[in-house]
């Protein structure tokens, strides 16, 4: 039993790194603490309780983790400090070692930070640790929280079994693992009654729903679409190979599905992809596009690719730059490539320098910006459904359309959280969204 009366008038704060996922955890823990009586701490405040959510993607990844760890211990003396996330789970006696750290909780014990919160009482001679090997993690860490805007983060899987080379989370996430339909079910009616108008559906990989459960994720999308007071749901990334047909054609026929989709390419060419372990070719995934854009012209196609890996020659590169830039694609998400301790990337040969990495790295994000202008020019002019959401203070006010461009008018909070048509007019100064025109209908 937690003695909750130590908490009275207690405040943290809260630290994540990585992916939506990641954010949407640290939103469940924070409105755990909340409501042991922990309120958030306001800016300028010096917290109580420091947690950091972590991620180990990259080395860069676990640097800022560090770096952020030293300076909460800095602006918070005394505070009680903790660790959780994929960082946490590969290098969890590590981390309990670095200078004010309290308790680093694994994978499996993301869920429980109350409990491991004792008395508060610093750790002067170095931090607990808890963290059980991945292989043995079978439990599923609930997740349905609100994000920094309108919309909310249901968590429909964890885990991955694929280990493709160059990546650590299935060492950090362990095997593929999912709740099952009606509880997620019963989560997006919360969110409903909460306010919520827009759920991300968001996963580690989130095609594989139903290895648990013996379900599917195109029943699971089936069933989130008939949640009342919803209307809008998104696909978060989604593996190439696990987006079937019957989901796309559902999404373009669907009531509150949104003509939007994430789709991890990593390499364009398909000698990198095998050196990868990737469960697909560079035609199936040109395959999987030209669906979308069949049954769903509109609809905003995000890519991730990754850069640099080893084995990817400049020719190969080239390869991949010029299948890529053939592609009716709306934005990419470009990485460079990260060795990470355990991987099987590392006994690939064929290292590419740091220079060429970012070089690489400079042609796709430009070629990225070059498909996103074209895609949102072609809708200047149109009508378009947007979801607003609340402006920030001096900023103006900002919402996406249903087929994910950001749009940008002056701040009205009659249109928080309000699905508004409006006519898109030319780009704001940095092209970074289009502006409103005119608004057609009033807010619903």
């Amino acid at each position: 039993m937690i003695d909750k009366s130590i908490f009275k008038d207690k405040k943290a704060v809260y630290y994540t790194l990585g992916c939506k996922l990641n954010f949407s955890e640290t939103a469940t823990i924070e409105r755990q603490l909340q409501e042991a009586g922990i309120r958030t701490a306001r800016r300028g405040e010096v917290a109580d309780i420091c947690v950091v959510n972590s991620c180990a993607v990259t080395q860069e990844a676990e640097k800022k983790c560090r770096q952020a760890i030293h300076k909460l211990v800095r602006q918070h003396p005394g505070a009680y400090v903790v660790v959780t996330g994929c960082y946490a789970q590969l290098s969890a006696e590590k981390l309990s070692k670095e200078m004010g750290v309290d308790v680093v909780l694994g994978i499996d014990r993301k869920g429980s930070v109350l409990e491991h919160l004792g008395t508060l009482a610093k750790h002067e001679n170095g931090g607990e640790w808890f963290a059980q090997p991945t292989k043995d993690v079978r439990n599923f860490v609930h997740s349905c929280s609100r994000g920094d805007r309108t919309r909310y983060f249901l968590k429909v899987q964890d885990g991955c079994d694929y280990f493709c080379t160059y990546c650590t989370i299935p060492f950090a996430r362990g095997r593929s693992r999912n709740p099952r339909i009606e509880e997620l079910v019963r989560q997006a009616g919360n969110a409903a009654a909460e306010g919520g108008r827009e759920i991300v559906i968001t996963g580690v990989n989130i095609g594989d729903f139903g290895k648990s459960t013996g379900e599917s994720f195109a029943s699971l999308v089936k069933s989130l679409d008939a949640v009342p007071g919803i209307e809008r749901f998104r696909i978060s990334s989604i593996e190439p190979n696990l987006l079937t047909d019957e989901i796309i054609e559902y999404v373009a026929r669907s009531r509150a599905f949104m003509p939007h989709f994430h789709i991890p390419l990593q390499a364009g060419s398909d000698e990198v992809l095998k050196l990868m372990h990737r469960r697909y070719d560079t035609s199936l995934f040109a395959a999987k596009i030209a669906k979308v854009r069949e049954v769903m012209p509109d609809a905003f196609i995000g890519v991730d690719v990754i850069v640099g890996t080893r084995g990817e020659s400049e020719e190969l590169f080239d390869k991949a730059y010029n299948f890529i830039k053939g592609l009716d694609i709306s934005q990419l998400h470009v990485f460079s490539y990260s060795e990470r301790p355990g991987t099987q990337a590392l006994k690939i040969e064929g290292a590419v320098p740091p220079a060429e990495k970012h070089r690489r790295s400079q042609l796709l994000i430009a070629l990225s910006e070059e498909k996103r202008l074209a895609f949102y020019e072609r809708h200047i002019g149109r009508e378009a459904l947007v979801l607003f959401e609340k402006p920030r203070s001096g900023m103006p006010m900002g919402g996406f359309t249903s087929n994910y461009i950001r749009v940008e008018t002056v701040p009205d909070s009659s249109l928080v959280n309000k699905v508004v048509r409006v006519r898109l007019g030319g780009f704001n100064e940095d092209k970074s969204a289009l502006v409103v025109e005119k608004i057609i209908s009033s807010a619903v």
